[in-house]
């Protein structure tokens, strides 16, 4: 790639990026998409064998194209997602860089738009997006030094128990990735201590539908915000073997030890927080708490759906929550790897200064960012509660592209000048 000019240049080939181009092609906005390694490639290479969307096929997707071989109540494995979303390229002609990677961007002086370095040259952009989403980098916190002698890996970087050596595993992180990492070792014979945090604990299917119906129908896709004191706080939720509700108390009768958040290390020694009593607690609130919205749900509108008491059992608290370990020797316990399922942080070191805030968050409102003429597309809580899912991004897209149609349209009254001439320059002959 020689120096060229493009109108929206598009940075990322995931689902953030394929649902932006789809946009901005139904309107007739010249675009380019650069993704430095593949289409779908967190799908391809960060995530583990087993792995099926969260969702099911019927609600995880965009909505003009459905999974055509996947039951609607079922759940796409990794695999099935990564075609889902090549496909999608195909048909909506996305123009596709991959294997390019963008290292910096950099507004013009005295003209509008921005200088984009990448791998393979540079582009000049009237408008930027950064859809690189929220999975960039894995956080690992720095409690156990690599001379501890502990196989560590992160959540991103584990694929199958055969990957780690023999021994116990201590799982540190109880969202959706932690529990269904933790409950799979566990299934292949493994002793798992599962380290457990703040999180709610929707169930999976309750009165006959699965829970992403029951927070569409509730408005709860739509919050805006999260709730106060729960910006942090994890989803504990499986769609592993045809899915199911975590129930964290079933784990453990099925031998898993639960712990509280991890603390800190020494001498071969983790050392956890008092708060698993509690954080277990605040789950099982959020799991009522639903329930009863549900069945006021289906009172105030007569709806003809099943009773579901057993959603309400509770297991007998096992020993680990009744006396609950404030630490745990390794050694002693057998435990030879730490898998570190604690999330990601971003990094847009790469776009100008005022798109970011002093710690490198994006500045934003609806992915609409402070510097004039960059966006953030794939963000949690973007919009709305549903942002980072599959379906919440393409409506974000909408939004951003509309946006720019918007700031075209102003631009478009602007005076003749070679400079607007060249900005509005069309890449041609994307494939």
């Amino acid at each position: 790639m020689t120096e060229r000019e493009i109108e929206v240049l598009v940075v990322g080939a995931g689902q953030a990026g394929i649902a932006m181009s789809e946009h901005l092609g139904a309107r007739g906005i010249p675009h380019l998409v650069l993704e430095r390694d593949r289409v779908a490639e967190k799908w391809r290479t960060g995530r583990w064998d087993s792995l099926v969307a969260n969702g099911p096929a019927w609600h995880d997707r965009f909505p003009n194209l459905e999974f055509d071989d996947v039951d609607p109540d079922g759940f796409a494995g990794k695999d099935r997602v990564v075609r889902y979303f090549e496909q999608y390229v195909q048909e909506i002609h996305a123009p596709v860089r991959t294997g390019v990677e963008v290292h910096r961007v950099v507004r013009h002086e005295g003209r509008p738009g921005f200088r984009v370095e990448t791998s393979e040259g540079t582009v000049d952009a009237r408008y930027v997006v950064a859809a690189t989403g929220a999975f960039q980098t894995p956080v690992v916190p720095p409690l156990v030094p690599e001379e501890a002698g502990l196989h560590q890996i992160h959540s991103s970087a584990y694929k199958n128990p055969g990957q780690l050596p023999d021994g116990a595993v201590l799982v540190v992180g109880a969202g959706s990735s932690g529990v269904q990492i933790a409950d799979e070792l566990q299934r292949s014979g493994r002793r798992v201590f599962l380290s457990v945090g703040p999180h709610d604990r929707p169930p999976r299917r309750y009165r006959g539908q699965d829970f992403c119906w029951w927070l569409g129908v509730l408005n709860k896709w739509e919050m805006a915000t999260p709730p106060a004191g729960a910006e942090h706080v994890t989803i504990a939720v499986s769609g592993a073997r045809g899915g199911h509700t975590v129930d964290f108390r079933r784990l453990a009768a099925e031998g898993m030890t639960l712990v509280g958040r991890t603390r800190a290390f020494a001498d071969g020694t983790v050392t956890f927080a008092a708060d698993l009593v509690d954080n277990v607690a605040a789950g099982d609130a959020n799991l009522v708490a639903l329930l009863d919205e549900a069945d006021a749900y289906v009172e105030r509108n007569g709806l003809d759906l099943p009773a579901d008491p057993g959603a309400r059992e509770v297991l007998p608290d096992p020993d680990s929550l009744t006396n609950p370990l404030s630490e745990l020797d390794l050694a002693e316990a057998g435990v030879t790897s730490i898998v570190w399922a604690t999330g990601f942080r971003s990094d847009y070191s790469w776009l100008p200064a005022g798109a970011v805030d002093e710690a490198g968050r994006p500045k934003h409102a609806r992915g609409v960012s402070g510097e004039p003429g960059v966006y953030f597309l794939g963000l949690p809580w973007q919009s709305r509660r549903g942002s980072s899912f599959i379906w919440g991004v393409w409506h974000d897209a909408a939004y951003l592209a509309e946006s720019i149609a918007v700031q075209r349209s102003y631009l478009a009254r602007e005076p003749a000048t070679p400079v607007a001439d060249r900005a509005r320059t069309v890449l041609q002959g994307v494939s």
